[in-house]
């Protein structure tokens, strides 16, 4: 998978695509990540990327042409899923990253100020996409979020290959506990059904626990998460009903 990211902040992205899952995904060429300064495509002697907004109002707005000369230099072959990162867009999720990484090609728009002349998000963006209620100075951080987020789904670029699909919110479920030695730390033991070579045993005890710790933290995940009969029993054990969608009591 190729990603473009236009930018006038290009050095944001030295630190966050130089470690880790990125770095190794890059060095095995499962993908490229280009960064472009929009700057660059600024015809003015200043090159200017932003003015006053037509109507008055506070703050500026990024100007038209950089941003379609940008788009336009990396989007040559055509096949390009071109996403404005921005607080109007649709809300990013788990299941958008899976949707985004059967794309080959990704052009992310980071904006900033008050946003981009509108021309450019109706006739350039093919996406817009916001990481969440809140308002950031621009889009160089989301544009990091949905990288990291959608790489990691690409095969091979994850060192198991089914880790992805046991990661929280895969399954619209928060994931199981996790331990690793030592079996006791400050006086406090490992769960002995994780211990015991069980595998049955201990796949449905994970199951109960994500199952547990999804109603307790997130029980608005239950309503779209693909549970069986037994889950549903369980679930209501706990104190769910599913038709009122009624949380763990706290106490």
């Amino acid at each position: 998978m190729r990603f473009d990211i236009l930018t006038l902040f290009p050095d944001m992205f030295d630190g966050p695509f130089r470690e880790s899952i990125i770095k190794r995904a890059v060095e095995q060429g499962i993908v490229s990540i280009g960064i472009h300064n929009i700057r660059d495509c600024a015809t003015d002697k200043h090159h200017i990327t932003d003015d006053m907004p037509y109507g008055g109002g506070g703050g500026m707005v990024m100007k038209p042409e950089p941003i379609f000369r940008a788009v336009e230099a990396v989007t040559q072959k055509g096949d390009a899923h071109v996403i404005l990162l921005t607080p109007q867009g649709r809300l990013f999720s788990h299941q958008v990253a899976r949707e985004l990484a059967q794309k080959t090609h990704l052009v992310l728009i980071c904006g900033r100020y008050e946003g981009v002349d509108e021309r450019a998000r109706e006739f350039l963006a093919n996406d817009e996409i916001s990481v969440g209620d809140y308002v950031l100075t621009g889009g160089e951080i989301p544009s990091m979020v949905l990288v990291d987020a959608v790489t990691r789904l690409l095969p091979g670029a994850l060192g198991h290959p089914g880790a992805a699909q046991d990661d929280s919110l895969a399954s619209s479920l928060l994931e199981h506990p996790q331990y690793t030695r030592p079996r006791s730390f400050r006086g406090h033991e490992v769960p002995e059904i994780i211990l015991s070579g069980n595998h049955a045993e201990i796949a449905r005890w994970r199951r109960r626990q994500a199952l547990q710790r999804t109603l307790e933290r997130r029980p608005d995940l239950l309503e779209r998460a693909d549970l069986s009969p037994e889950d549903r029993e369980y679930l209501a054990h706990l104190g769910w009903d599913e038709d009122l969608h009624t949380p763990l009591d706290e106490n």
